[in-house]
């Protein structure tokens, strides 16, 4: 099973309103087909995983990415990423 963060979803958006992240379709319709059709579901920010946040080391200072790095902490998660700074954290990541 996948699972997608709503700070996956939230930091698109604003890509998206500030014409970083040009889409061809609606952004809504977008990440539906994209839940819908491929079983992911959203693993909720929960209060554990701010928890967690508030303990890690700021070798990442994007707010989306180190909640993402918080989720993966907290529930044992691979996270899937590009970004090299990923790799300072107890995370396993995929390229």
């Amino acid at each position: 099973m996948v699972c997608i963060s709503p700070a996956t979803y939230w930091q698109v958006a604003i890509k998206v309103s500030i014409g970083k992240y040009p889409m061809t379709v609606p952004f809504e319709r977008f990440f539906r087909d994209a839940l819908d059709g491929n079983d992911v579901r959203i693993l909720p920010v929960e209060l554990r995983h701010a928890a967690t946040l508030t303990n890690l080391p700021m070798h990442h200072k994007d707010p989306f990415d180190r909640m993402l790095i918080a989720q993966a902490v907290a529930d044992r998660l691979p996270i899937v990423t590009v970004d090299d700074a990923f790799a300072a954290y107890e995370v396993f990541t995929l390229f």
